[in-house]
């Protein structure tokens, strides 16, 4: 078994990992790390457990990468009763794989070619300049007191972070002991922890089986404040109040509600840390401890979905997870879907067909790039051996995915129907990996009158657009303003009138970035009417927050509008000087994770 589903049975394929993960069961590992921000490495090993599945296996094989270096390994073989424990050094070799990793093909002696019977494979290594482990120095953390480092596993990285089944396909339970310089904060994603100040040792467990992917550390000068009974925010010292403050009682609204939806929030606490702004996507839902980037905080709105999509995650992609990357809409699908239930329940149906109008705009935007026969539109996107499985990571993965959990809940006729059935589902597959597959035949079993209407495979397997897409008229009190605005502005001349009857300051972040996308997807546009926009928005539009500064900027820059330039230099003086070459691009999407 492999997270809960006999993977050894259908013999699931991952492209991406070299390991013979279907040989074994990993019951647990534990990784023993020693942090050293001055020559930027982590020292230790790792311990796992294992018990093979079929006889006669003769080797471990698992993901590692070339920065990843191997000292030695051995092997705890328990002894029969009343027969000490024996230990062996075992033989191994690292081979090429890919270009984001290597193979750690180990020898196993004939001692442990026991099925079921279980084993410890004792690796010691030390990471050096792996695409998992970020070293920050002390200048570009957000307070410039002490350095900083972050590991981020998605979706093949944690390979160079510790020598894993990089599968999604397989999970387990692990723990962690971790030394560190005086005065440094060690968090995990980790439902337990304990330190000992003494001795400079923060001590972690995971009690629920998760992915490689999902096991993630991050170390600095880092302080809490409690938002709710199972949250607390952490974050360095200068943005500490800022980000609790943003928060409010929000996260556990949420959690509650989306509690009353999906069933029990099985990870304990529900953490979130505020990472600098180098940090390489906006959030990661690593469990128990969501990571997210500090530069959102200027924009609540944004911030609020992103934890929500995060929050939402505990149950999509976490309990229940994607066996292969091939089908991360499991996830990410899933997840869009819940995060906007929850939203329709804590914030209303208006605010949450405005957002989705947005990222659908989005999809759009995308799907003209790239043209209807692009083959990274599909759903169950294959891809070849070598490559990176983060290249299938786009809006189609959450927007696409979405569409079609919206339209098998349309099919149900009841959204509270399909609510349940999520919750059944959670239910039935929880801490295990499933494909595709598993959620149609659960869905049929659940209604098996929609039989003859599923087009599952339609769905799946096409390229372009979404086959339909939900109705969103609920939101036209917030979007429909958006609409005559842009229809004002297309037409020739402008009415100046008309449009000062408008007034932005009044609007939410998601409206204003909407008209903003819309004017974007027009463009080029006149010179006079690039001259009328900025003197009617550019100086409002400079005190709002960078979602909409980023958005009127490549208006400013796609129309070579010469007047606005210096604004485009301020807003990149002020940014980067801040991230010090951060992802700053990033958020012209505000891609999730």
């Amino acid at each position: 078994l492999a997270g809960g589903r006999a993977l050894g049975h259908c013999r699931l394929v991952d492209v991406a990992s070299a390991s013979n993960f279907h040989s074994f069961k990993l019951r647990h590992f534990h990784l023993d790390l020693n942090i050293n921000f001055a020559v930027k490495r982590m020292t230790g090993w790792q311990v796992l457990e294992l018990v093979p599945i079929h006889p006669g296996i003769q080797a471990l094989i698992l993901d590692t990468h070339p920065s990843l270096l191997i000292h030695s390994i051995d092997c705890k073989v328990p002894g029969a009763s009343g027969v000490p424990d024996l230990f062996l050094p075992l033989t191994y070799r690292v081979e090429p794989f890919t270009d984001y990793g290597s193979s750690l093909n180990i020898t196993l002696p004939a001692a442990v070619n026991r099925p079921h019977r279980a084993f410890r494979i004792t690796i010691r290594y030390t990471t050096t300049d792996g695409p998992a482990i970020w070293w920050l120095d002390t200048e570009l953390t957000c307070g410039q007191t002490k350095p900083l480092v972050f590991t981020q596993g998605h979706s093949v990285c944690n390979r160079s972070f510790f020598p894993c089944f990089d599968t999604p396909a397989v999970k387990s339970t692990y723990s962690a002991t971790v030394r560190v310089p005086d005065g440094v904060t060690v968090l995990m994603s980790a439902s337990r922890s304990v330190y000992s100040k003494q001795d400079r040792l923060f001590q972690f467990s995971m009690e629920n089986p998760v992915p490689a992917y999902l096991v993630a550390l991050v170390a600095g000068d880092l302080q809490h404040t409690d938002i709710g009974p199972r949250s607390r925010v952490w974050a360095e010292p200068c943005i500490l109040t800022c980000a609790v403050s943003k928060l409010g009682g929000s996260v556990e609204r949420c959690l509650n509600v989306a509690e009353e939806l999906f069933g029990p929030y099985v990870w304990g606490r529900y953490d979130i840390v505020f990472l600098p702004p180098s940090f390489p996507i906006v959030a990661m839902e690593n469990p128990c401890l969501t990571f997210i980037i500090s530069s959102i905080l200027e924009s609540q709105e944004f911030l609020l979905i992103d934890v929500i999509h995060e929050i939402a995650h505990g149950w999509f992609g976490n309990a229940v997870t994607n066996a292969t990357w091939e089908e991360m809409w499991l996830s990410e699908g899933l997840a869009t879907y819940a995060q906007r239930r929850i939203t329709m329940v804590a914030y209303g149906e208006a605010f949450t067909c405005l957002e989705t109008v947005f990222r659908l705009d989005a999809l759009h935007r995308q799907m003209r790039l790239l043209g209807d026969n692009s083959p990274v539109s599909k759903l169950q996107a294959k891809f070849e051996p070598g490559v990176n499985p983060s290249s299938l990571m786009n809006l189609f993965t959450y927007e696409k995915g979405f569409c079609f959990v919206s339209y098998l809940s349309q099919l149900c006729g009841d959204i509270k129907k399909f609510d349940t059935f999520l919750k059944a589902y959670i239910e039935q597959f929880r801490f295990s990996s499933v494909v595709a597959k598993d959620l149609l035949d659960f869905f049929l079993g659940f209604f098996p009158e929609l039989k003859d209407r599923l087009e599952f495979e339609r769905w799946l397997t096409d390229c372009g657009p979404p086959l339909c897409e939900p109705d969103l008229s609920a939101g036209g009190a917030l979007t429909g303003p958006v609409q005559r605005l842009c229809d004002l502005w297309g037409m020739e001349p402008p009415d100046p009138h008309a449009i000062t009857a408008f007034d932005l300051s009044t609007w939410s972040t998601f409206q204003t970035v909407l008209f903003l996308d819309r004017l974007l997807d027009r463009s080029p546009l006149p010179q006079g009417v690039m001259s009328l926009l900025s003197g009617c928005y550019s100086a409002l539009l400079d005190q709002m927050n960078a979602e909409v500064q980023i958005r009127w900027l490549q208006i400013v820059v796609r129309n070579a509008f010469y007047p606005d330039l210096h604004r485009v230099r301020n807003f990149l003086h002020k940014h980067v000087s801040e991230s010090q070459g951060s992802s700053i691009a990033l958020k012209g999407e505000d891609a999730y994770d």
